[in-house]
């Protein structure tokens, strides 16, 4: 299906599809024919059709790529309020290193005779995290947040049949990250949701009333999806131990309280930490994420393999169960982890040192803040008092304007900015979570302010139609969202068998 673009003067032209722009014969390249048939360097395989790729010479495939990605928002050109998923920019100083050849070059099957640098790495890469945050333990081979959540919950459960005791039930309060249950029930847990307060945090009086001899662990996001910290977070965890279970929190939002809070002092046994998140390496459609988990003193000796140790003999990769009391669950992951991601992180934490990413931590609350106060006059705040990373509102000031909350943030997006997180937490109806992160200038917030704040008025005077319309200075427009889902018919088709 052909792409609308804007033409050298603004007129809108068909972009066609790379197929559509065939001419058969064109090359970008001239390669000679090899010294062996096809066939041989195939292995032996014969192609039975052609590939069916164009032609193209090399200005028009750059032209094309490069007018597609213009299209795109991307942090490199507009402002992400994406809250729940830190879309910061991420210093190009990690991508040099991690391009460099004897570190992008290795590979996971190599002895560790050669990759004694790369061991190192990760050995550097565990040490900052274990010092940020007090914990004794690492494990580093999780693939992503929802994957280290898993491997904490693996631990919990090994430790809990090495004490011989059958405990089934999770314990995940509402305000928590949706991933939590959902990890629970893969490692085999019953979830019991536990509500929220009118103030936004854990109802500490309803999740006493739930513990009991079958609780395996609680689960707590802090800060909370809601963008507070939980006050409770010592009684709640002096409850789940004096009852028995484990203390697993979900570091999603560590970003707001990294070198400001030593979680090992909060009473956690376990906390994965998205490198993705705190210490700015791309994910998503930028590139893999990282969860490395942390454990205390009564999880490390049940920690999935494989482990970097450090000895007389170098780094070692130890793949099976090593030092007294040492019971590990297993292994979670194929390799040692997302080792480019590790290489991002550390540079991102050595470059910044500790001092430095405290400032970023408390500059990302102070930004969230700075929103919270600055929109509260216009927008419906969720809860009262100042919160960390994330500003919260809700829909109530739209109330008979017409205009939902999806209609808001698709007029944002013709103000130049990416919509904030919608209708997320479920626990706030309508809801509008911000994140502006500490890489943000006030400059930055205060064109979003404005622009945030000329819509809120608009939709309370009855301009209502104007956002049913939104946006229309994309090059696509709204997707139909009331009619069923048709299916594109494109130009191009495969070459005949």
């Amino acid at each position: 299906m052909s792409e609308t673009i804007s033409g050298s003067r603004g007129l809108s032209i068909e972009e066609p599809l790379i197929f559509e722009q065939d001419t058969p014969g064109q090359s970008g390249v001239d390669l000679p024919e090899g010294p062996e048939p096809v066939d041989d360097r195939l292995g032996g395989l014969r192609r039975r059709n052609p590939i069916g790729l164009p032609g193209l010479s090399e200005p028009t495939v750059v032209r094309h790529y490069t007018r597609l990605s213009q299209k795109n928002f991307g942090i490199d050109s507009v402002f992400y309020p994406l809250g729940s998923c830190t879309m910061k920019h991420n210093p190009r100083l990690g991508e040099k290193m991690a391009r460099l050849a004897g570190l992008a070059d290795i590979h996971p099957f190599q002895p560790e005779s050669t990759v004694q640098g790369a061991l190192e790495l990760i050995d550097q890469t565990a040490h900052w995290l274990k010092t940020l945050t007090g914990m004794p333990a690492v494990v580093m081979s999780p693939a992503a947040g929802a994957h280290g959540e898993f491997c904490g919950l693996m631990t919990i459960r090994a430790a809990l049949e090495d004490r011989g005791e059958k405990r089934f039930r999770v314990l995940v309060p509402e305000s928590a990250h949706g991933t939590n249950p959902a990890s629970a029930a893969a490692c085999g847990f019953t979830v019991d949701p536990i509500p929220a307060t009118a103030a936004g945090r854990v109802d500490l009086a309803a999740l006493k009333a739930k513990l009991g001899g079958d609780v395996a662990a609680v689960m707590l996001t802090n800060p909370n999806t809601c963008g507070l910290f939980e006050r409770d977070i010592l009684e709640i965890a002096a409850a789940v131990h004096a009852a028995g279970g484990y203390f697993y929190c979900d570091g999603a939002n560590y970003n707001a309280i990294v070198g400001r809070v030593r979680i090992s002092d909060l009473g956690i046994d376990a906390m994965h930490i998205n490198l993705h998140k705190t210490f700015s390496t791309p994910h998503g459609g930028g590139g893999p994420g990282a969860g490395p988990t942390v454990l205390s003193a009564a999880l490390a000796p049940y920690a999935p393999l494989p482990a970097v140790v450090h000895d007389d003999r170098g780094f070692r990769l130890v793949e099976h169960a090593a030092g007294s009391g040492a019971r590990p669950c297993g292994r979670i992951k194929g390799y040692h982890g997302q080792f480019g991601v590790f290489v991002r992180a550390l540079s991102y934490m050595m470059s910044m040192g500790a001092d430095g990413l405290r400032q970023a931590a408390s500059d990302a609350v102070l930004n969230a803040n700075y929103l919270l106060a600055e929109l509260s006059s216009d927008l419906t705040p969720s809860f009262a008092g100042p919160c960390m990373h994330e500003a919260l509102f809700d829909d109530r000031f739209l109330k008979d304007s017409g205009v939902t909350t999806l209609d808001f943030a698709k007029a944002l997006i013709d103000e130049g900015f990416h919509p904030m997180t919608m209708y997320f937490p479920l626990v706030v109806h309508g809801a509008l979570l911000m994140e502006p992160t500490e890489t943000e200038s006030k400059d930055t917030l205060d064109r979003f302010i404005a622009s945030v704040r000329g819509l809120a008025r608009r939709a309370k005077a009855g301009d209502g139609a104007d956002f049913k319309a939104a946006p229309v200075h994309t090059p696509r427009r709204r997707l139909d969202e009331t009619t069923a889902a048709r299916t594109p018919v494109l130009r191009w088709r495969p070459p005949e068998k």
